[in-house]
């Protein structure tokens, strides 16, 4: 079965989270963006929201996620991100990309990202 996709990105907020003291006490600006894979044909046909993915309930659920610890690695915290959209959507698979733009290094770059693919059952 071919997978359809929802997207949502650039989700923003402010978060405490990475390894130095600095990020944990002032925090910093991270932005999420993820896809959403399943079966959309059913929506498409029926146009009820209960066949696809109602999108402010992802955007809580990661709001909420991030908002619960502090996580010293964006890793970690992609993860659990990933983990909570396969528990509480109908996405069957999902990609989480967590940006990171102000990264405490002697350098210049437009930020820093880890992205995590995860299918349900695996």
């Amino acid at each position: 079965m071919d997978l359809d996709k929802i997207i949502i990105a650039g989700i923003v907020f402010y978060g405490y989270h990475g390894v130095t003291t600095a990020e944990q006490e002032l925090g910093q600006k991270f932005l999420v963006d993820l896809e959403l894979h399943l079966n959309l044909k059913p929506a498409s046909i029926s146009e009820h929201l209960t066949d696809t993915i109602d999108y402010k309930e992802v955007y809580d659920l990661v709001k909420g996620i991030e908002q619960k610890k502090k996580y010293r690695l964006i890793e970690s915290l992609a993860s659990d991100i990933a983990q909570a959209i396969l528990d509480r959507t109908q996405a069957i698979e999902v990609l989480v990309r967590v940006k990171k733009p102000q990264v405490p290094i002697a350098g210049v770059v437009d930020y820093i990202a880890v992205e995590i693919r995860r299918r349900k059952n695996e």
